[in-house]
């Protein structure tokens, strides 16, 4: 009742205590019965609402899906959803902060309902359009200049980046011939976090390229190790001291992915079950979805079937302090198993690539 109310103040404040529920709780049952209430709210406050209230609105379509994970029911979310927000993230008039909350819910929608490849292929495309207008138009420019766009051209970067992962393979090699020569120039932007998108896109474009092809050979990789390695360790005293520090540090990571092809695991712990990030294609799904979920991520990976296939957790698990206490194994033991079942990875987006494959298009 409140999101279809007249007072613009009234749906925003509907909106957001809607996202703090459907972030910090699984309420499957609860929207299922409302879904289609709930998108047709969703979808009148993108489109008549003011900046604020769309932002908000674009949070809440997320996390929806999230709820519902990958089904009919999302699908149909997306059906009515997908033609708005593409529409806004392409419309230079609307507010570049509408734009980006926009590409931000396209991306996830997309990469958590899309079977169809070709809602899959048109979304990228929508993404590409903004995001490459941040590419400089002559190559050899020695720097980029941020505009008030550059956090539009972010977000579209990232959104695009994680469908990237869920593509059949060979239009994952269209796809790194297209801007693996032109991402780099992004390195030189003047904003840190495009700075930051551009290197972790990098990174996980190069991981991605070596998984279809071993000998994969990239001929500039001595300037693009150089610029890394300069990024690596900036010293350059009109950057600001925690802007150099987060820089340096993601920039050491992505320098060794690209030149030793080494990715430096990291550990999330939830309840009794933890999770090793191993490769750059976990962290730009798990890095997504902890933006969109926020403090409520560690209760989604132990109760949300759908994150938990992502993550190839397995069901949930339910266990009580006394059987948890004679189950602890070694972490060494722990980090092997975590492994062999994040390898799954490859096979599970495999299937999502089977799913998905183009009919009659070999390689």
């Amino acid at each position: 009742g409140f999101l279809s109310s007249n007072s613009a103040k009234t749906r925003q404040a509907a909106l957001e205590s809607l996202k703090s529920a459907f972030s910090s709780k699984i309420l499957y049952e609860f929207i299922m019965e409302r879904r289609m209430t709930l998108t047709d709210s969703i979808e009148r406050c993108i489109k008549k609402g003011k900046s604020e209230e769309l932002c908000a609105a674009a949070g809440l379509a997320c996390l929806l899906c999230v709820q519902m994970g990958s089904g009919i029911e999302s699908e149909e979310i997306f059906k009515t959803l997908g033609p708005v927000l593409k529409k806004i993230v392409s419309d230079g008039t609307a507010s570049v902060q509408a734009r980006q909350a926009c590409a931000t819910c396209l991306g996830i929608c997309c990469f958590i309902v899309t079977d169809d490849i070709t809602e899959l292929y048109s979304t990228m495309e929508c993404l590409e359009s903004v995001f490459t207008k941040a590419y400089p138009r002559d190559r050899d420019t020695n720097g980029v200049s941020s505009t008030p766009s550059t956090v539009l051209h972010i977000s579209a970067l990232l959104a695009w980046t994680l469908l990237l992962t869920i593509c059949p393979m060979n239009e994952v090699k269209k796809k790194i011939e297209t801007h693996l020569h032109k991402l780099p120039s992004m390195l030189s932007c003047d904003d840190v976090n495009m700075r930051i998108a551009a290197g972790e896109t990098l990174a996980l474009l190069f991981e991605l390229a070596r998984e279809t092809d071993a000998d994969f050979f990239y001929e500039d990789m001595e300037l693009l190790t150089e610029k890394l390695r300069a990024l690596a360790t900036d010293g350059n005293k009109h950057r600001a001291k925690v802007d150099k520090r987060k820089q340096r540090s993601v920039f050491r990571d992505v320098l060794r992915a690209v030149e030793e092809r080494d990715f430096p695991t990291e550990t999330v712990k939830f309840g009794p079950e933890r999770m090793y990030i191993d490769c750059w294609v976990k962290k730009q799904t798990y890095d997504t979805f902890k933006e969109i979920l926020g403090s409520g991520m560690q209760y989604h990976l132990q109760s949300n079937d759908f994150l938990r296939n992502v993550f190839e957790l397995g069901p949930p698990v339910m266990l009580d302090a006394a059987t948890l206490k004679t189950m602890k194994i070694s972490r060494f033991e722990r980090h092997l198993y975590n492994s062999a079942a994040f390898k799954a990875r490859t096979k599970a987006r495999s299937k999502c690539r089977d799913k998905r494959a183009d009919v009659g298009e070999f390689f």
